[in-house]
C-alpha cells in the first residue's frame, strides 16, 4: 500500500485496498493475542488475512531487551492476498527495544504507534539507544504518534481493583482498541471473547473490556490522527468462513478424515515447538471419537500411533525436525507392518534445536530418505494455514487407501499464521472408508480357510488390515520380512527382493493429480520461458511475486506441488516445457536436488534459511532478473541458450551488488549464492 495513503487527509474513512499492521511489544506484553484479536475482528468484517507471528524461542526473554521482542503482523485486504506483507504500513511499538527489532522494515511514510511509559532512561538503555529516537530526527520519515498507552490504560481500568502491574498489562487491549478505531473494525467479537477467557476472573475480565474500550474512545476523541481507513470486504467464495490458525486446519482436517473413514482417530505425541498445538487441539476433541495419549518421548508417541492402526484406528503422530530424528526406526517399522499412519512434521530451523520458534523447509530430504533400508513413503506438504484442512484430509485417504505411513510436511510458518477458512459441508468432504478384513481370503495346501495379510489389491497393491481379534484371521505382525501373502517370517533372498520391489511399487502407482500450472499469457511450451515451482509455505510468496511480475507486463508462469512423493506423472514432461525452471526454497536446494534426480531436468534455486518467509518483494525481483537474462541472451544470439547462462549472469548481477530490499541487504549474498549456481540442460 503506498504509505502516502496514511496521511492524506479525506471527509469520512478512507478507503484502502489493503495495509499491513504489526504489533510489537516484550513477550509478555501481549502482541501475539492482540494480533490474533485483531486478524479475527478483519475476518468478520469479510477482509482477506494473512499472519505472521514472530517470538523468541525463550519462555520469558529478558524483557526490554530486542533478543526478547515479540510481533504479530498482519495483512488485510480487500482482495485474494497470500502472505502477510513484506514491510508494514503501521508499526505499533510497546517499548523502545520493539522500536528498534522493526522500525527498519516500516516503510518509508508508515505510521509509528509508540508508548512513551516505556521511553525511560533505563527503557532506552536496555534496548541498546544511545539517544532517545523521539528526539534524534531518526523518526522524521514516519508519522510518529507518541502515546502514554500504558497510562491511559491503567486509567482506564482504575476502579477494577486490579494491581499496578496487572492494570499495566492491560495496555494491549488499550492498543488493540485504538487500533481497531484507526481501521473502523467492531471491537464487539473481541469483548465476548474477552468474556469468555476470563470468565474465571471477572475483575481481570472487566478490566480488559473497559481498556479496549477506552482506546476506542481515544482514537474517536483525539485531533492526532489525519483519518479513519477502512478495507472492504473481499469477494471471497460464498460460505461461512472461520479465522484459521495452521496447526488448528490440520488437527481439523485430521478429525474430518477419521470420520469419513468410519473409524476412531489416535493420536501418540509427545510436546514439541511448533507441533505441540495440534496436541493440544486434538485433546480437546474427545467427543468427536478422537482418543490422546501423551507420550513420555517421541519413541513411545510412534510406537503408539502404530499399535492404535493396528487396532483399527486412525494413527497418527505429530512432531517437528528433531522428533523426527527419533521416530526414525519406527517410521521402518510402520512401512514394513503397512499400517496407515499419519507424521505430521511441523518443520523448524535446525540443525539439533536450532530455531525452535522459526520457520524453515530443511526437512525435506529427510522425509524423503531419513530412514533405514529401502523404507518408501508418500510425502504430502500443506501450502497454507487453511490449506491443512484439505492437505491432512488428502494424508489420511492415501494412508488408508494404500495402507502405508504418510508424511504431512507443515512449517513453523503455516502452523502459527492464519487466514480465512470456508468450512466445508460434511456432504462435499469425500468418503475414505475401508473395508476390513473380516474373513478368510485363502486357503492352505489341505484346502483349509486361512487369512493371508499380504495378499493384495490388484490395483493399489494394499494389503487386508484385520483388526486383533478377529476370530480366524490370526497372522504374524512385526518388523522382520515378511513373506508374500503369508506373512510369515522369511529370510529367503528372492523374497526380500520381491517385497521391497513391491513395497516401492505400490508407492509409486499412488493415484496423485496432475501438476497444473498457472500462465496468464498461455499453456506450456506457447506462454511464459519461465517457470517458477515450489512447495510448501513458498505458495504465498511466489504467487504474490508472480502476480507483481505480471502487473509490469512480463511473463512467467507458476506450478506448486503439494505432493513430493510420489511426484505429478506429468512433471517431467511440463518442466522441459520452459527454457527456465526457478525454484525458491528456505532451505540450500533440496526439491531442486529431488527434481534433478527424478526428472534430469536441471533448475535455478533461490535459497535462504533466515527463519523468516520469503518477501514477495525478493522474489518478484529475481524472477524479473531471471527473465531479463533469457531476453538479453535471445537477442544477443540466434536460438535459446542454455539455463547455466542465466545462472552465470545472475552470478555476474549478485557479484556487482544487484539491489535488494533494504531490510534484507545483509544477507543478500549469502541467499542468492544458490540462485547463481550454473543450471545448463
Amino acid at each position: 500500500m503506498p504509505t502516502e495513503q496514511l496521511s492524506e487527509r479525506s471527509e469520512g474513512a478512507r478507503r484502502l485496498e489493503n495495509v499491513v499492521i504489526r504489533f510489537a511489544g516484550d513477550s509478555g506484553d501481549g502482541m501475539q493475542l492482540t494480533g490474533d484479536r485483531f486478524g479475527a475482528q478483519a475476518a468478520a468484517l469479510g477482509n482477506d488475512v494473512a499472519t505472521l507471528p514472530n517470538y523468541p524461542a525463550e519462555i520469558r526473554a529478558p524483557a526490554g531487551t530486542v533478543a526478547g521482542v515479540s510481533s504479530y503482523q498482519l495483512h488485510i485486504a480487500d482482495h485474494d492476498i497470500r502472505t502477510p506483507g513484506d514491510q508494514p504500513d503501521v508499526l505499533i511499538a510497546m517499548n523502545p527495544a520493539a522500536l528498534k527489532a522493526n522500525v527498519a522494515e516500516l516503510r518509508p511514510g508508515g505510521v509509528i504507534i509508540l508508548d512513551t511509559d516505556a521511553f525511560t532512561v533505563l527503557g532506552l538503555e536496555k534496548a541498546g539507544y544511545d539517544v532517545d529516537p523521539l528526539t534524534d530526527g531518526s523518526l522524521d520519515a514516519f508519522q510518529v504518534h507518541a502515546i502514554n498507552l500504558t497510562g491511559f490504560a491503567a486509567a482506564a481500568v482504575a476502579d477494577h481493583n486490579l494491581k499496578r502491574k496487572d492494570a499495566a498489562r492491560t495496555k494491549n487491549m488499550f492498543a488493540l482498541g485504538l487500533v481497531s478505531w484507526m481501521f473502523s473494525q467492531q471491537i464487539e467479537d473481541t469483548i465476548a471473547y474477552l468474556h469468555k477467557r476470563f470468565a474465571s476472573k471477572p475483575d481481570v475480565q472487566a478490566a480488559n473490556v473497559s481498556a479496549l474500550r477506552a482506546g476506542w474512545i481515544y482514537g474517536e476523541t483525539t485531533e492526532a490522527f489525519a483519518n479513519v481507513y477502512e478495507v472492504k470486504p473481499a469477494p471471497l467464495p460464498a460460505g461461512t468462513y472461520r479465522h484459521m490458525k495452521g496447526n488448528k486446519a490440520v488437527a481439523y482436517g485430521l478429525v474430518a478424515a477419521a470420520h469419513q473413514a468410519g473409524m476412531p482417530l489416535f493420536l501418540g505425541a509427545y510436546p514439541i515447538t511448533p507441533a505441540s498445538e495440534i496436541l493440544h487441539e486434538l485433546a480437546a476433541l474427545v467427543s468427536n471419537d478422537v482418543r490422546s495419549f501423551q507420550a513420555e518421548d517421541e519413541i513411545a508417541a510412534i510406537g503408539a500411533a502404530i499399535g492404535g492402526s493396528y487396532a483399527g484406528m486412525l494413527g497418527v503422530t505429530v512432531t517437528s525436525g528433531p522428533g523426527m530424528a527419533l521416530k526414525a526406526e519406527a517410521l521402518g517399522l510402520a512401512v514394513i507392518m503397512e499400517l496407515p499412519l499419519v507424521i505430521v512434521n511441523v518443520q523448524r530451523g535446525g540443525p539439533s534445536t536450532g530455531l525452535p520458534t522459526k520457520t524453515e523447509q530443511s526437512d525435506l530430504l529427510q522425509a524423503l530418505y531419513g530412514r533405514h533400508g529401502e523404507a518408501p513413503m508418500p510425502v504430502i506438504a500443506v501450502r497454507s494455514a487453511a490449506d491443512g484442512f484439505d492437505a491432512a484430509m488428502e494424508a489420511a485417504r492415501i494412508a488408508l487407501a494404500y495402507r502405508t505411513p504418510v508424511i504431512l510436511l507443515s512449517d513453523a510458518y503455516i502452523a502459527n499464521g492464519s487466514e480465512p477458512w470456508r468450512v466445508p459441508e460434511v456432504e462435499e468432504l469425500p468418503f475414505i472408508g475401508i473395508d476390513l478384513a473380516t474373513e478368510p481370503n485363502g486357503v492352505d495346501a489341505d484346502g483349509n480357510p486361512i487369512f493371508l495379510p499380504y495378499a493384495r489389491d490388484p490395483v493399489t497393491l494394499a494389503r487386508p488390515l484385520a483388526i486383533p481379534g478377529t476370530p480366524g484371521l490370526t497372522h504374524r505382525i512385526g518388523g522382520l520380512e515378511k513373506a508374500d501373502l503369508t506373512g510369515a517370517v522369511s529370510y529367503d533372498p528372492d523374497n526380500h527382493d520381491f517385497m521391497i520391489r513391491t513395497r516401492q511399487s505400490k508407492i509409486d502407482g499412488i493415484d496423485v493429480p496432475p501438476l497444473e500450472v498457472d500462465d496468464p499469457s498461455g499453456p506450456p511450451g506457447s506462454g511464459a520461458d519461465v517457470l517458477v515451482i515450489g512447495w510448501g509455505s513458498t505458495w504465498g510468496p511466489i504467487g504474490e511475486a508472480c502476480r507483481q511480475v505480471r502487473a509490469e507486463g512480463m511473463k512467467v508462469a507458476q506450478a506448486h506441488l503439494r505432493h513430493i512423493v510420489p511426484l505429478p506423472a506429468n512433471l517431467a514432461s511440463v518442466l522441459s516445457e520452459y527454457h527456465t525452471v526457478l525454484v525458491p526454497e528456505m532451505n540450500l536446494g533440496q526439491l531442486a536436488g529431488h527434481l534433478r534426480r527424478e526428472t534430469l531436468i536441471d533448475t535455478v534455486g533461490y535459497n535462504q534459511t533466515r527463519g523468516m518467509p520469503f518477501w514477495t518483494a525478493e522474489l518478484a525481483s529475481v524472477i524479473t532478473r531471471v527473465i531479463q537474462g533469457i531476453d538479453e541472451d535471445a537477442s544477443g544470439a540466434a536460438g535459446t541458450k542454455p539455463v547455466g547462462d542465466v545462472g552465470a549472469r545472475l552470478a555476474a548481477m549478485s557479484e556487482a551488488g544487484a539491489a535488494k530490499p533494504a531490510a534484507h541487504a545483509g544477507t543478500a549474498t549469502a541467499s542468492q549464492h544458490d540462485a547463481t549456481r550454473e543450471a545448463g540442460r
